[in-house]
């Protein structure tokens, strides 16, 4: 069920650079690049779709809308601080663009579950995930704050927002975990996606 009034974004500002620069989001899937993939979850859930992504002419064929980092070089961090500076919707989902596998049922949890907080991500056997979450607007003056102060760590935003978080039960309920959350950062990690998508 889409919520209207939800807008989300794709972080796609990386370098990519323990995948030699290559594009992550372009990489194929099941027959599919995975940012096509996550524009065709995002439609099931957000009002609004952007890219946040430092070339907008690697993603014009999409047809949705991609902002330049705010701050350059500000990492996962300065995608949501730009994501939250530009967005026309409130709250709003922030994905990383590696992810092939998410779901919009997880996605609607999350928006969800940050009603009444500042956001909501998951807590997975990695850590927090910051880019698999769901923030409200008003957030974004915290964030710039961290930033403005050196401190780019976007794991460490629970230390400075009200966060709720979805745990593993929760990814459960939509898919095994490990496949839900896999992303793709290195040529192994595409490997190991390839072949647990057969």
């Amino acid at each position: 069920m889409i919520s209207r009034t939800t807008a989300a974004a794709i972080i796609a500002g990386g370098h990519a650079r323990r995948f030699g620069g290559q594009d992550k989001g372009r990489l194929v899937v099941e027959g599919r690049p995975i940012i096509v993939r996550q524009m065709e979850i995002l439609q099931q859930v957000a009002g609004a779709i952007f890219i946040v992504g430092h070339d907008a002419a690697r993603f014009a064929d999409l047809g949705v809308p991609v902002y330049a980092d705010i701050v350059p070089d500000a990492g996962a961090l300065g995608g949501i601080y730009t994501a939250l500076s530009v967005a026309t919707g409130d709250p709003v989902l922030t994905i990383a663009c590696d992810m092939p596998f998410l779901e919009a049922g997880l996605l609607l949890r999350l928006i969800e579950r940050s009603s009444g907080f500042d956001a909501a991500w998951v807590r997975s056997d990695r850590g927090v995930e910051p880019l698999v979450a769901c923030y409200r607007k008003s957030a974004g003056a915290i964030v710039g704050g961290e930033i403005a102060s050196g401190r780019l760590k976007a794991g460490d935003l629970g230390h400075v927002l009200r966060i709720a978080e979805l745990g593993m039960a929760d990814v459960a309920e939509f898919g095994p975990p490990a496949r839900v959350l896999a992303n793709v950062n290195t040529p192994a990690d595409y490997a190991r996606v390839q072949y647990s998508a057969e």
